[in-house]
């Protein structure tokens, strides 16, 4: 029986361990485990027959029902922040992916991901069994499409990878997305009507290009071309949650480039991620826009985790920041391409951010600025319950007839 998610919210601050020292400690890992083990030990116990309920609204909306299979499309019911409105195919047929192949870009033959993504109608795309799906180039999207992995082991990896123009509504859940390569010089089809020429693209695993309603959930990503998630060009009203992201350089950018100021509007929710290990840098690196970074998991960075530049703002709550052991790369923070009289006008502040291993934030800009409303986008969960809220972090192993 799924759990009430009221009677959830109610009783997990009841049940938050005691507080956490925030001060320099010399063996991290200890700490993150002392944590951990703090959050089973006492807040799951005292749950009891109610442990189905980690305090993470998007899994407390949904994993608790073991036919959850029957009722995937409530999913799109589930989202949370500032792309909390994105349909997916909701409101379609569920399609069922039965091909992993993808020969041809411009005639993709019916059952594969390539012809099912490209359709008119909405759709709720799902797969027939464990597949690895290597593109031969970008899969374009459109509108109103669900790709829904759970239930089988799906990794779209090896090639180009996937790509929201222009177009709206579009959710990705439980998918491994990874070593996603440079592709273009050639035709790619979009639309049933419609294919055009594609010059080389940057090789993210997600870049959404001038997108809107954007949902990505529990998906693992790793070791791609240029980042791994990408939002650039208008791209507004996106939610990035859930994911497990690691051994990548640039892992997310926020907003094309200082010049354009088309991305002043940019809203962005980055909630309940786990940002893992052999990560360097841009967890996310913004531009001009509004961004809230709420309840993630930062157990690795060699650089910084945080940065932008051109004034965006950034709104930091209820997050877990673990420094590297190198006494020069400890700030989260990283104020970027203007002089520190300039960067300290901007709006970025840290509230309820446990800071561990001598990890610190620079807050600039005014603490009661209005623009903070417009980077507010969910009620932030104690720090100290991060270990539960993220612990699913990631393409899930989904079983049917079974609490995922």
């Amino acid at each position: 029986m799924a759990i009430p998610i009221l009677l959830v919210a109610f009783l997990l601050p009841l049940l938050a361990p005691n507080f956490i020292s925030c001060s320099p400690v010399q063996d991290p890992e200890k700490i993150v485990q002392e944590v951990h083990d703090q959050i089973n030990n006492s807040t799951r116990r005292k749950l009891g027959y109610f442990s189905c309920g980690t305090g993470n609204p998007i899994d407390d909306c949904w994993r608790c029902d073991p036919d959850w299979e029957k009722n995937r499309q409530r999913l799109a019911d589930c989202s949370i922040g500032f792309g909390k409105h994105a349909l997916g195919g909701r409101d379609g047929k569920i399609y069922v992916v039965t091909d992993s192949k993808d020969d041809d870009p411009v005639s993709p033959k019916p059952g594969t991901l390539r012809y099912a993504v490209i359709q008119e109608e909405p759709l709720w795309i799902i797969f027939e069994r464990d597949m690895v799906i290597k593109l031969k180039e970008e899969l374009i999207m459109n509108s109103f499409k669900t790709i829904d992995g759970r239930g089988s082991s799906v990794h779209i990896a090896g090639g180009p990878c996937i790509t929201i123009q222009y177009v709206t509504n579009i959710i990705i859940h439980g998918v491994n997305i990874h070593d996603c390569k440079q592709g273009g010089n050639a035709n790619v089809r979009d639309s049933p009507n419609h294919y055009g020429w594609r010059t080389i693209s940057d090789g993210d695993g997600v870049s959404i290009f001038g997108g809107s309603h954007v949902w990505v959930d529990h998906c693992s990503l790793s070791n791609c071309n240029d980042g791994l998630i990408d939002a650039i060009r208008g791209a507004t009203a996106i939610t990035i949650s859930n994911n497990y992201m690691t051994h990548h350089n640039k892992v997310m950018l926020l907003g094309h480039s200082d010049s354009y100021s088309q991305d002043k509007n940019m809203q962005v929710t980055i909630a309940f991620n786990h940002f893992g290990e052999g990560l360097v840098q841009r967890m996310p690196r913004c531009r001009h826009g509004y961004f809230h970074v709420v309840n993630n998991d930062y157990t690795h960075w060699e650089m910084y985790a945080i940065g932008g530049s051109a004034a965006p703002t950034i709104n930091s709550q209820g997050n877990r920041f673990l420094a590297p052991n190198d006494r020069f790369n400890k700030e989260v923070t990283k104020h970027e391409d203007a002089p520190q009289s300039e960067w300290k006008k901007w709006n970025w502040r840290s509230e309820g951010d446990l800071m561990l291993n001598g990890a610190f934030f620079i807050a600039t800009g005014g603490s009661s600025s209005s623009s903070y409303a417009r980077a507010s986008s969910l009620g932030a969960k104690p720090s100290s319950l991060i270990s539960s809220i993220t612990s699913g972090a990631g393409a899930l192993s989904c079983k049917k007839s079974s609490r995922c």
